[in-house]
């Protein structure tokens, strides 16, 4: 089990729950749009957020936007070890840093002095494609041996300083590397992980790609505190790594929504009958399992353990719970069938809420 550090009031290690990050793409100067942008994160689910920190004007903002935001800000720092002294004194809850670009071992020395002041950790953030060149003649190009490498000189110009309060992550955009250097790391050190395929892409590669990358490492239980980088607003991030968690059952709560691939039998547009029911019920605050199915014959039998569920059918869509039918939706407009199973889904909801 690694270690636990307190990240502005929010665990992560030493067994806490695997914490979801997302990065806010305003311009951190701009505190009205970053905090807008915050709150909504946090109502998706988001538990920690990090903003970019490129001069003293977003450093200085950082005072009001932590001031005011419902959940822990990390300042993202690169090179100027002076904007990750500025954004510690105003009240970042974490710092993310390399010590390695940072300016040398006095500065790194200044910023310690001052995280160590405030109380707050740092993350060291070790990047495939800024990894040291000397690592990558060593080692004959950028692989986990280079990048484990990177990272345990990075800790050791902290630990030098006898600050330990340390969240390490390495990111790639490989999945196969992310996942082999975690390995390794995981075996040589016990501070919290931070893991994420960096860069992974656009919603459809990027949610694949993290979902391997991220996936694999949870299932074996390796990392800490997640995020997914999408070419996305970064909700999406949220909702993906929401995903994650709950496919490996490191997270519950929220509906679980299932639905069958098409095939011969089926006679309804069962892809935009799935899309508009997963789309109306997603966020909808009850703790149970949903499927909607393409065929009244194997449909219930498929999705047995769904507390309700919709078989489609010609005119008419069965009903079912737990694999037992009990009512009809005649229907020949998907909208309407839509309407009316997202009623029969929060009847179901509200009964479990009740229950419970």
């Amino acid at each position: 089990m690694t270690r636990q550090v307190n990240v502005g009031g929010v665990t992560i290690g030493g067994g806490a729950p695997i914490r979801i990050q997302s990065m806010n793409n305003t311009r951190t100067a701009d505190v009205k749009a970053t905090l807008d942008q915050i709150y909504k994160l946090k109502d998706c689910g988001c538990d920690i957020t990090r903003v970019a920190v490129p001069d003293m004007e977003a450093a200085a903002a950082i005072r009001e936007i932590t001031s005011n935001s419902p959940i822990p800000v990390v300042a993202d720092i690169h090179f100027d070890y002076r904007l990750a002294i500025e954004a510690a004194r105003n009240g970042a809850a974490k710092i993310r840093i390399n010590p390695g670009n940072i300016g040398g071992p006095d500065r790194v020395r200044q910023v310690v002095d001052v995280c160590r002041e405030m109380n707050i950790p740092i993350r060291v953030g070790v990047n495939s494609g800024s990894c040291e060149r000397e690592l990558v003649d060593k080692y004959g190009g950028v692989c986990a041996a280079a990048l484990c490498e990177s990272a345990r000189g990075a800790v050791r110009l902290l630990e030098d300083h006898g600050f330990e309060d340390i969240v390490i992550s390495i990111k790639s955009s490989s999945p196969r590397l992310t996942i082999d250097t975690y390995r390794t790391l995981s075996s040589e050190c016990d501070y919290p992980l931070h893991v994420g395929v960096t860069e992974a892409g656009t919603m459809r590669e990027g949610v694949v790609r993290s979902a391997v990358g991220i996936g694999t490492l949870l299932a074996e239980g390796i990392g800490d505190t997640i995020r997914v980088s999408l070419t996305d607003d970064p909700c999406e991030e949220v909702y993906a790594a929401i995903s994650i968690l709950k496919a490996l059952n490191l997270k519950t709560g929220g509906i679980e929504f299932v639905s069958c691939p098409t095939c011969g039998r089926t006679r309804v547009p069962l892809i935009e009958l799935a899309n508009k029911v997963e789309d109306r019920i997603s966020r909808l605050p009850y703790n149970i399992k949903v499927a909607v199915m393409g065929c009244a014959v194997n449909g219930p039998g498929e999705a047995r353990e769904a507390d309700i569920g919709l078989a489609g059918g010609v005119g008419e869509f069965l009903l079912f719970r737990k694999g037992q039918t009990c009512g009809k939706i005649v229907a020949t407009d998907i909208d309407r069938a839509v309407d009316e199973f997202v009623k029969e889904v929060i009847r179901v909801g509200e009964e479990a809420n009740k229950a419970d």
